[in-house]
């Protein structure tokens, strides 16, 4: 009798709320800090590391410290205000469409207990950040071995603020391409077509780096990009399966789909390098994959299996093309080919998300397709989802780079330090000493 009276006075706290609906998950809280890790991994280690063995080897330690110190602005940029633009709340009806407003910033307003769904607020800011941060390295990759530290560094507090910040809350803190239901799962449009872009306009702007392309430029380190090609795609998990906000069925689903769209783009650059050149290239299999994390992203939880290989096969194809041909085609220099890959790969990701995506209510967000399976609608929110990020990257970029250089005094680093190699001459650094 004793110990059923002990059971009883055990259970009957519990038994009292078991109808309630818990408010907190804790393995929904597991995963979307684990995701979150996972994301900031991909910057200063897979990022960099590929980025930094494609550079020739007097600029690779620039190269790296821009991506690094790019992330660690951006964060802080993120927290100050950034997250407030993107996921705030703006009083004026209008200026709601593209701007979240200020009454966040610093997060102000936002408790340490406040929740996002099933887990802390605090959790999705952080989330959101290595985003936020991640895009804008990508456009360093465009710029390298010839831009100003400081330059870059201005570009980046500015850039964050004007450019990422307000497309985050059109797409996803409830502006305008939200309301009118385009589909970006984890950042098709937000973030890889939106760094791609700004890197390839300033790049045009910073010009190209000294006697290219007549001499050739050769990559520091294949083995270390391959290294943060696998790097990205580990961490990559937590980026689109990240982007469920929570352990279930779709982080589940996108996690499969996010895998075979990458193998598949891995397998067709390789074999497309081995028609065309006659040999299969390691660096080639690296950009594959990458092309193929790239193209996903956007549809990785609204896509099946097949659609997934459509989309890694084709963006893998798109990538070669942006890497092998548009840039000779029209001469700009990309050095590492974020316009090339990001950009195209992530414009074919985002409108053959409207193409492919399955009709399955409890998939989709709202939108043409989930409410009326008009798919035709629904591509077209998708073209107006792009242009309008095509539209407000470049006049934002521009805007950041004149600024920036205002402040500055120019972009572009002089003649001897660009011949020296920035590695010693602005870091007083070597990657080696051998």
């Amino acid at each position: 009798m004793k110990k059923l009276l002990m059971f009883l006075a055990l259970m009957l706290p519990a038994l009292a709320f078991a109808g309630d609906t818990p408010k907190l998950d804790s393995g929904d809280t597991a995963w979307m800090m684990i995701s979150t890790a996972l994301v900031l991994l991909m910057t200063p280690a897979g990022l960099a590391l590929f980025y930094s063995g494609m550079t020739r080897s007097k600029n690779s330690l620039n190269t790296y410290a821009m991506v690094v110190g790019a992330f660690v602005v951006a964060m802080v940029v993120w927290v100050v205000a950034g997250y407030s633009i993107a996921f705030g709340t703006n009083a004026n009806a209008a200026m709601q469409k593209v701007f979240g407003g200020f009454a966040n910033i610093m997060l102000n307003g936002i408790k340490w207990s406040d929740l996002s769904g099933t887990y802390p607020t605090y959790v999705f800011v952080a989330f959101q950040g290595t985003f936020a941060a991640i895009t804008v390295a990508i456009a360093s990759g465009s710029v390298i071995e010839r831009i100003k530290f400081s330059t870059w560094l201005v570009i980046v507090i500015l850039w964050s603020l004007i450019v990422y910040a307000p497309i985050a809350h059109m797409v996803w803190g409830g502006g305008l391409l939200m309301h009118e239901g385009a589909l970006d799962f984890a950042g098709g449009t937000v973030v890889h077509m939106n760094g791609g872009l700004a890197g390839l306009v300033l790049a045009i702007l910073v010009g190209k780096r000294a006697n290219y392309p007549r001499i050739a430029v050769k990559p520091m380190s294949v083995m270390l990009t391959a290294l943060g090609a696998a790097l990205l795609w580990f961490g990559w998990y937590g980026f689109n399966a990240g982007s469920a906000f929570g352990a279930n069925a779709i982080a589940g689903l996108a996690l499969l789909t996010t895998t075979v769209a990458t193998a598949v783009a891995g397998i067709a650059w390789m074999l497309i390098e081995w028609i065309v050149y006659k040999k299969p290239t390691l660096l080639g299999l690296a950009s594959g994959i990458v092309a193929g994390l790239v193209a996903i992203t956007p549809a990785a939880g609204f896509v099946n299996v097949a659609g997934s290989m459509i989309i890694g096969a084709v963006g893998s194809l798109v990538g070669f093309y942006g890497v092998v041909g548009l840039k000779k085609m029209f001469g700009y220099d990309d050095s590492l080919d974020a316009f090339g890959i990001h950009f195209l790969s992530g414009l074919w990701g985002a409108l053959a998300t409207g193409v492919l995506a399955l009709k399955d209510k409890d998939l989709l967000w709202d939108g043409p397709l989930k409410a009326s399976g008009d798919r035709v609608a629904q591509f077209m929110v998708q073209l107006e989802s792009v242009g309008v990020t095509i539209a407000w990257v470049l006049i934002g970029t521009v805007v950041v780079y004149f600024i920036a250089t205002a402040i500055t005094g120019g972009s572009r680093v002089d003649k001897e330090t660009e011949e020296i190699g920035l590695d010693e001459a602005v870091h007083g650094e070597r990657s080696f000493y051998l």
